[in-house]
């Protein structure tokens, strides 16, 4: 399988969350990638452990976020990062931008929009422009929504990636 390097980096270009991925596929709505067990994840140069369990991650073709779906018993389900839209660097490397919300829908069912206050100081010290900060929010408002109702991929469609990696 390929291995996929995934990279998130803050608007000022330093390095976010980034670890090693392996390839599995692509569908309608984008390029699926998997992590084990164990994974080994970094926060910039910081190493902050193995993820707790197996997870796949969607990186869509035009879209300003990226969805994280776990494996159970993970207590959560599904966490998006609304990102400026994922751009991979050859077939081996995926980057993206970290706009600070996030979307999270808990393994009971709970969904909650998170990081408004890192997002409103963030356009203040990264000087965020107004086309990025309206992308940010319509993206943040449209997977809220989409996950709260759990429509695809954010329904079932993701299990059958997860069993590649579980």
């Amino acid at each position: 399988m390929t291995q996929v390097r995934v990279v998130y980096r803050k608007f000022d270009g330093s390095l976010h969350w980034n670890y090693e991925t392996r390839l599995l596929g692509e569908d309608d709505h984008g390029i699926w990638v998997g992590a084990d067990s164990g994974t080994i994840v970094h926060r910039g140069p910081t190493r902050t452990g193995p993820v707790e369990g197996p997870h796949v991650l969607l990186f869509p073709r035009q879209s300003w976020w990226t969805a994280c779906f776990n494996a159970a018993p993970h207590r959560t389900e599904i966490y998006c990062d609304i990102t400026t839209v994922p751009h991979w660097l050859g077939e081996t490397e995926v980057t993206a931008i970290d706009l600070d919300l996030d979307v999270r829908r808990r393994r009971a069912g709970a969904v909650e929009l998170l990081d408004e206050d890192e997002f409103a100081a963030h356009q203040v010290k990264y000087s965020y422009p107004p086309d990025v900060v309206a992308e940010a929010e319509a993206s943040a408002a449209w997977l809220f929504e989409n996950v709260r109702d759990r429509n695809e991929p954010f329904g079932s469609k993701y299990h059958e990636w997860l069993e590649l990696v579980v």
